[in-house]
């Protein structure tokens, strides 16, 4: 972890708090610093984060539908 920090110009310690969510939304830049480093386009992380969640249907709307509770919305 610390070899992919310094190479991505981030601190060791932000790479953390994003790894274990305790920052919510990383900079743009942060995130195609690491993924550079990683190997990764971005369209490979895009693609990644934008994966339908277990048990969970988008609707037409946009918004997601829970198949596990019925009419609950996350």
């Amino acid at each position: 972890m610390l070899e992919t920090a310094l190479d991505a110009r981030v601190s060791p310690e932000t790479l953390r708090k994003i790894e274990t969510g305790r920052v919510a939304t990383p900079s743009f830049p942060t995130i195609a610093a690491i993924a550079d480093v990683l190997g990764l386009s971005l369209d490979a992380v895009w693609a990644e984060i934008n994966q339908p969640e277990r048990g969970v249907e988008p609707t037409n709307s946009g918004h997601r539908l829970s198949t596990n509770v019925p009419g609950q919305y996350s």
